[in-house]
């Protein structure tokens, strides 16, 4: 990659340094700022991103120079939004003290963070601060980064040891996750087929306009994570980065997942032990290393969500909604499932946000579900400044009014995230005259049937494939349960209206591969946590019941939700992972919970050794998928540090590495240009892009020879210089014309005209 790819790649980072800057809330009262305005700058920084996309490929302008262009107008805007915006930390030392105190006193969890003194220190300079621009961009940013530096110097002097083991088992896994990233090829098994192949499509075209293609999913499955990794393809010329979003995505699960637990009364343990259990679940670990698209899909509903709990104890301001719109957008646009939490939280977000609107400006400030005023002290009912801009002391409106703000401001959410999601389903519509596509795709995934028998047998496959462990008996004896359960109750185990295509429950899921590693420990504990939450929140939060209830019931509600529309399948708990990430901080919260009353009753209680040992085995199996998981791994065959690059692309399928380099070859010493492709739904069409580029690194001109597109014709075959082939021979001849020399091994082959 070359100097100048560097500082595009590097465009993104500084964005969203500048965008925590400038979007960090300077208000008293707001639970854990830094991360908020981290959550901010994310969505703002992938809005920007998915917009860029969406207008460069409407105008066929999908080149580097029209990307490049794009991201430095938008560093230049962000950076004369951060020196317009006075920063105290830049006008006069001593309020750059005040700052300090209050970036000291911010740590996870710490004391400090909870004084509302020292909180009313980050409100805005004082009037007559002179505005220094570009010195306040330097300033502004220093800060930020020194206040993080001082939070972390401040938990080294306060952390208990458990504390500081959790912390740190944590940034170990971050890291060796980033080593294995940045080591390891792309080798997804769907990427190969679909995820990667739409990003070499819309470089070599230059556009977002459908193609003909044999496998539907390119072209139907919402493509947000995707329109990230467009970005990184352009810039760097290759896949070298692509693991980065993923890791990217779960460096925000954590942060967003900390953050609620804060907010539902977590202290700095409930907060680690939250990230401990996320980091080290196998699932996470193993997505965050590879182009899938779940932990993106999962990161973006984690900041819905947590901007939503932000929502129940305060009004909105603009800033809130246009965040809570993009996350929704966001998340629509990458894992459409991810809307089963969406949907939930916005309704529990609209209905928080109308009671506070019918609630009098002089109102008591605490009622029983656990809406308190903010830090200032004002009532919830009374006007509520954008938390960035600070506070202020104009009133507010009353009755009528503050409920038709409020309806404007969902209605300002569902605006954003139509922007976002709208360009992509607008195309869906044209294409298929469905907005969710297809009917293939929409009777393949989502449930055909809605009986409460049907829902409750799927719900207990998925839960027994979520919970595997590797105890084969408890696996036998549990499944077989539930299959005789099923034809108890009249319905057949393996309905194809409730299974995913002809696969048949049950499959294990215990291993640790990335589309299918159960979560039995992670997913135990956020059950018994969400029971507890709903049955006895108190005990869990005092200060937080009425939040956490609301809260845990949204949480239970998606998973509900989730067993009723999706099909069982041996690659659902992967489908699972946003709800895993929702209900993570219910686990956190629990266990603290479990171990201040072991403290507070100066033993070591049954409950208590249990949790502990329980987190101990979490470690381990974090260890371990990062150590031995499919298909990156540390040691053993297929280690990152050992495994040539073509090996690691095809661990999945390594038979095949060969026949594809085999085929490749041929066609590239026969010159040929425009290459027609035949294969079929599930076949690999990624590693043609590599194989046949250009030794200058241009795509080649891949062409497909079936079409699944009712109104995209496929390629006539006589109008190519070669075909390459993947699936059985009998298909591949059909197509090739008569005279050409077909060539086959056993799942690849190639075929090229009469010599002239």
């Amino acid at each position: 990659m070359s100097a100048a790819g560097w500082m595009l790649v590097a465009a993104p980072v500084a964005a969203l340094v500048l965008l925590t800057a400038l979007l960090r809330p300077r208000a008293a009262g707001v639970v854990a700022p830094h991360r908020l305005g981290v959550v901010r700058a994310a969505l703002l920084t992938g809005v920007f991103a998915v917009l860029t996309v969406e207008v460069l490929g409407a105008l066929d302008a999908l080149t580097l120079p029209a990307f490049a262009l794009a991201w430095l107008i938008f560093i230049a805007g962000v950076t004369v939004a951060v020196g317009r915006r006075r920063d105290p930390a830049a006008p006069r030392a001593a309020v750059a003290g005040s700052r300090r105190a209050v970036l000291v006193g911010a740590t996870v969890g710490g004391p400090p963070a909870d004084d509302p003194t020292l909180g009313a220190a980050s409100g805005p300079p004082p009037a007559d601060a002179p505005a220094l621009p570009a010195t306040t961009v330097r300033a502004g940013v220093a800060a930020l980064l020194t206040g993080w530096a001082d939070r972390l110097t401040h938990f080294r002097r306060t952390a208990t040891r458990g504390e500081r083991l959790l912390a740190g088992t944590v940034l170990a896994v971050v890291l060796i996750e980033l080593v294995v990233a940045l080591l390891a090829e792309p080798n997804n098994f769907d990427s190969q087929t679909y995820h990667l192949p739409k990003v070499e499509h819309w470089v070599a075209q230059g556009s977002l306009e459908f193609w003909p293609t044999a496998i539907h999913r390119q072209v139907t499955i919402p493509p947000g994570a995707e329109y990230l990794l467009l970005h990184l393809r352009l810039f760097t010329g290759g896949d070298a980065l692509h693991n980065l979003v993923q890791w990217a995505a779960g460096i925000g699960c954590l942060l967003a997942a900390t953050r609620i637990t804060a907010q539902l009364g977590g202290g700095r343990r409930a907060q680690l032990v939250t990230a401990f259990l996320l980091a080290t679940t196998p699932m996470v670990a193993l997505q965050a290393t590879s182009t899938q698209t779940d932990l993106v899909a999962a990161a973006w509903a984690a900041c819905a969500a947590t901007l939503v709990l932000d929502g129940l104890r305060r009004r909105a301001g603009l800033t809130d909604a246009l965040a809570l719109g993009a996350a929704t957008g966001l998340t629509a646009l990458t894992k459409t499932s991810g809307l089963i939490a969406v949907g939930p939280l916005l309704l529990l977000w609209g209905l928080a946000q109308l009671r506070l609107a019918r609630r009098p400006a002089g109102a008591a400030p605490e009622d029983p579900a656990g809406v308190t005023p903010d830090r200032a002290g004002r009532a919830p009912g009374g006007f509520s400044p954008d938390p960035t801009t600070g506070p202020t002391d104009r009133p507010g409106p009353t009755g009528a009014r503050q409920v038709a703000r409020t309806v404007g401001g969902s209605l300002l959410v569902l605006l954003v995230a139509a922007t976002v999601v709208g360009p992509f389903l607008a195309r869906e519509t044209a294409e298929f005259g469905h907005p969710l596509g297809p009917p293939r795709l929409r009777e393949s995934i989502p449930m055909e049937r809605h009986d409460p028998a049907a829902v409750l047998v799927n719900a207990l496959r998925i839960g027994h494939t979520a919970f595997d462990t590797p105890l084969a008996p408890l696996r036998a004896g549990t499944a077989s349960a539930i299959m005789d359960g099923s034809r108890a109750v009249g319905v057949d185990p393996q309905d194809r209206a409730i299974t995913f295509g002809r696969e048949v429950f049950p499959v294990p899921a215990w291993y640790p591969d990335e589309d299918r590693v159960a979560f039995p420990l992670a997913g135990a504990l956020a059950l018994v946590g969400a029971a507890v939450a709903l049955a006895r929140p108190r005990r869990i939060s005092p200060g937080r019941a009425g939040a956490l209830r609301a809260y845990a019931g949204v949480v239970v509600g998606a998973v509900v939700l989730h067993t009723a529309m999706i099909k069982w399948q041996p690659w659902g708990n992967r489908l699972l992972l946003y709800a895993l990430v929702l209900a993570v901080p219910l686990a956190g919260l629990w266990v603290d919970a479990v171990l201040r009353r072991r403290a507070g009753a100066g033993r070591r209680s049954v409950a208590a050794g249990l949790v502990v040992t329980v987190l101990a085995t979490s470690a381990l199996a974090g260890v371990l998928a990062l150590s031995y998981g499919f298909p990156r791994r540390l040691v053993g065959a297929g280690s990152v540090f050992t495994t040539a690059e073509w090996d690691t692309r095809f661990l999945r399928r390594p038979q095949w590495v060969d026949e594809f380099r085999w085929a490749a070859s041929a066609v590239r010493a026969s010159d040929a240009r425009r290459i027609g492709l035949v294969q079929q739904n599930d076949n690999w069409e990624y590693p043609w892009w590599l194989l046949l580029r250009d030794d200058d690194g241009r795509s080649p001109e891949l062409v497909a020879l079936q079409s699944v597109l009712p109104d995209r014709p496929p390629a006539d075959p006589t109008s190519v210089d070669a075909i390459v082939c993947t699936g059985p021979r009998t298909e591949c001849a059909r197509l090739v014309p008569a005279g050409w020399t077909i060539e086959y091994r056993d799942h690849v082959g190639y075929a090229l005209p009469p010599t002239r």
